[in-house]
């Protein structure tokens, strides 16, 4: 425990920053209108890309026995897939929504 407490004490100034991230990002995405969903999302497909790419990094820079490490990229590469997986199916449903409806002959 008391090694827990020296850690938030020497990282005290990183914790306020990722608590004023937290709200900052809230108000920011709640302020976005419906019609920029799409380009924003598509964006965040990008970065999420980005992530699972760094992910794949960490995990062949880890060592061989280090399964926290491995365990945590695993889980890193299957939530970012899955992410932006995700990402490109809800902007294609919202780019269909778009298209004129086709008459059939």
């Amino acid at each position: 425990m008391e090694n827990f407490l020296n850690w938030i004490t020497t990282n005290q100034e990183i914790i306020y920053i990722v608590i004023l991230m937290i709200f900052v990002g809230i108000e920011v995405i709640g302020r976005v209108p419906s019609v920029l969903h799409t380009p924003l999302m598509s964006g965040a497909n990008a970065i999420h890309g980005v992530v699972i790419i760094g992910a794949i990094i960490v995990m062949g820079k880890a060592e061989p026995h280090n399964y926290f490490a491995l365990g945590l990229g695993f889980v890193a590469v299957i939530l970012g897939t899955l992410n932006v997986v995700g990402g490109f199916v809800v902007t294609d449903r919202m780019l269909e929504m778009f298209k004129g409806k086709s008459t059939k002959k």
